[in-house]
C-alpha cells in the first residue's frame, strides 16, 4: 500500500442517531495491529489532496458531517493529515439552513474561514471549497521559532443558529483533525470523545459510547470540548504523557505524566497509550471528573479484550449506548471499510 493513502476506516466516533461507522481521511502509513512490532510512522508531508465532505440532517433532527451522502455522521469523520499537506475540502451543504466548515489549529485565508462574517459559509444545495493548509516548524526572519500544524485539532460549523454557529454545534456539526509531524508514531486505532454540554458525542447521560479494544493495540484519543460547560476528561488503568503526543521521547523527558485532563469549551487534545498495559484485560471506565457531570451520565466504557476475546469480569451495563467496534487502520470495523489507494 502506499504511504500517501485514502484510508477509509471504522472510527469509534459514536453516531448519536444511527449506528454506521465513521470513515476517515488518512495521509499516513499502511496498517499494523501490534504494539511488539516497530511503531509505524507518519511520512514527510508536502502533497496535495481533494476530499468532498458533506453536511446532512440526521432522521432524529441532529446534524452531522460525512464523506458521503447518506453517511453523516456524530462526531463527523476522522481526518488526518501530515505537517507540509495542503487539502482542498469541496463541501456541500445538504441541510435547509446555512451551514460552514470551520478549523482550528490549521493555515487558511479568509475565504476558508466559514463565518457569515466574510460570506465564506454555504447556503443549502450550495457548494463551496474549502482549502486548508499545514507547516513543519521553523525559525522566522527574525530568528524566533514558528511553531508547526502538528497537534489535535477539530473542526465545526460556524453559522447554524447564530453566526457562531451555537445550533450547529448542538446538533453535532463538529469532528476531530489530527495533524502528524514526519517520524511521528502512528496509532492502531483512533478514538474521538466529545464532550458536548452534558452529553458525549450528542449522546445522552447513560448512554455515552462504549469502545473496544485488545491487549497490545495502540490507542488514540482524541478529546474535544464544547458548549457551555468545562469538563475534565479521565480513564480508569492508563495514564499519558501531558504534551503533543501523549508519549514520552526518553527517561529523561520532563513532562508531566496524567491521568485526568481539563478541557474548556473549543479545547481539544490527544494522547496514545497501549491498550492494558500495566494494567491488563477489562470494563475500564472513561467519564468527566466534575463529580455532577459524571452522576449525571457523562461516562463510557473502554472495552480491552484478552487476546481470546473475553473481558474479565465485565457485564453490560449500557441500556442503549452500545460498544463502538473497529479495526487498524485500513481494516473492516462494524461495517464494511473500504480503502481508496493514491
Amino acid at each position: 500500500m502506499d504511504r500517501r493513502t485514502f484510508s477509509r476506516r471504522m472510527l469509534a466516533g459514536g453516531a448519536a442517531a444511527a449506528a454506521t461507522g465513521v470513515t476517515s481521511l488518512s495521509l499516513g502509513a499502511a496498517a499494523a495491529t501490534s504494539a511488539e512490532l516497530p511503531p509505524r510512522t507518519a511520512p514527510a508531508g508536502g502533497v496535495v489532496r481533494h476530499l468532498r465532505m458533506y453536511a446532512e440532517k440526521l432522521p432524529d433532527g441532529q446534524l452531522g458531517y460525512g464523506f458521503e451522502r447518506g453517511k453523516a455522521s456524530i462526531p463527523g469523520p476522522l481526518i488526518e493529515i501530515n505537517e507540509g499537506d495542503t487539502l482542498h475540502i469541496e463541501f456541500e451543504n445538504l441541510t435547509d439552513v446555512d451551514a460552514s466548515l470551520h478549523v482550528h489549529g490549521v493555515d487558511y485565508d479568509i475565504a476558508s474561514d466559514g463565518t457569515r462574517l466574510n460570506r465564506s459559509h454555504v447556503g443549502p444545495g450550495g457548494t463551496r471549497t474549502y482549502t486548508w493548509r499545514t507547516h513543519a516548524p521553523g525559525r522566522r526572519k527574525d530568528g524566533t521559532w514558528e511553531p508547526g500544524s502538528a497537534g489535535y485539532w477539530h473542526y465545526h460549523d460556524h453559522v447554524v443558529g447564530t453566526d457562531h454557529g451555537t445550533g450547529g454545534i448542538r446538533r453535532g456539526l463538529y469532528g476531530p483533525v489530527v495533524v502528524r509531524r514526519q517520524g511521528d508514531i502512528l496509532p492502531d486505532r483512533t478514538l474521538t470523545i466529545v464532550f458536548n454540554d452534558m452529553t458525549i458525542n450528542n449522546r445522552a447521560g447513560h448512554e455515552g459510547p462504549d469502545f473496544e479494544a485488545t491487549v497490545g493495540d495502540r490507542l488514540e484519543i482524541v478529546v474535544i470540548t464544547h458548549g457551555e460547560y468545562y469538563h475534565t476528561f479521565h480513564i480508569h488503568g492508563h495514564r499519558w504523557a501531558d504534551n503533543r503526543t501523549g508519549l514520552l521521547t526518553g527517561p529523561d523527558d520532563p513532562s508531566r505524566v496524567i491521568d485526568n485532563k481539563i478541557c474548556g469549551p473549543a479545547d481539544s487534545f490527544g494522547f496514545q497509550f497501549i491498550a492494558g498495559e500495566r494494567a491488563g484485560a477489562g470494563a475500564w471506565m472513561y467519564h468527566c471528573h466534575v463529580q455532577s457531570h459524571s452522576d449525571m451520565g457523562m461516562a463510557g466504557l473502554l472495552l480491552v479484550r484478552k487476546p481470546d476475546g473475553t473481558i474479565p469480569g465485565h457485564e453490560p451495563h449500557h441500556a442503549s449506548g452500545g460498544a463502538e467496534k473497529g479495526g487498524a487502520k485500513g481494516e473492516p470495523g462494524g461495517e464494511e471499510a473500504a480503502e481508496h489507494r493514491h
